[in-house]
């Protein structure tokens, strides 16, 4: 669905820019100052890359995630005519289901994982010339993020209820997209792919857990798109 919605705002806004190719382009002087600032939004898609310990036998589980939202400022520095350095301090926040099969009691075999993060990230944006008033890029970085729900001072297991993580992770991201001068702004939609670094799961105090034991890693991994207006 997200990957529609971003096909979609680029075909228009490319038709857009085509219908005013004989008119004077816009923002001519945009990328010339050191910094410059804006906002963004958009929807993510997030879930959990789970791997397993070795010799784990029947252990499995499933991530279902719902459709969350991400806001958040751009501070941009210019680095180059085609490179910037942008930091963009948002919130990202989305719910996941996590189904335990391997767990024996049904009945306490789904957590249902609500999450709200500080996403401090430092991208680098590597751009084309302008052509008109359109410009591609590609873009990448690393970001600390910290997880408001992660639940991590919880003195409750898994087994009584709570799914703890730990708050403070580490992950990096990659994306592309399109710069589009407007008459009075410039609209830039990309489409990210964010993943983990580092191992998000907290383990369970008990042992041996049905449910933390058979996991060595569990970390975010999701689709974002992004909508920037500077």
């Amino acid at each position: 669905m997200l990957k529609k919605l971003f096909i979609s705002g680029c075909l228009l806004f490319l038709v857009n820019s085509y219908a005013q190719r004989e008119r004077v382009e816009n923002l001519p002087s945009f990328d010339k100052p050191f910094l410059h600032y804006g906002f963004y939004l958009g929807l993510n898609t997030n879930g959990f890359k789970v791997a397993y310990r070795p010799n784990t036998i029947n252990a499995n589980v499933e991530v279902v995630s719902d459709v969350g939202f991400n806001v958040g400022l751009i501070g941009d520095m210019r680095l180059h005519n085609n490179v910037n350095l942008r930091f963009e301090p948002g919130l990202i926040s989305n719910t996941k289901t996590l189904r335990f099969t391997h767990v024996a009691d049904q009945n306490r075999a789904t957590r249902e994982v609500g999450n709200t993060y500080l996403h401090l990230p430092f991208i680098l944006k590597i751009s084309t010339n302008r052509m008109n008033n359109i410009r591609p890029y590609v873009l990448g970085g690393v970001s600390f993020d910290y997880n408001f729900s992660s639940n991590e001072r919880n003195q409750d297991d898994n087994f009584s209820g709570q799914f703890r993580q730990n708050a403070s992770n580490f992950m990096y991201e990659i994306g592309i997209g399109m710069d589009f001068y407007l008459q009075y702004f410039k609209f830039s939609p990309s489409i990210r792919g964010i993943f983990a670094i580092s191992n998000e799961i907290k383990y369970d105090n008990r042992s041996p857990s049905e449910w933390t034991d058979p996991i060595a890693f569990l970390g975010t991994r999701g689709i974002f798109l992004h909508l920037s207006f500077e």
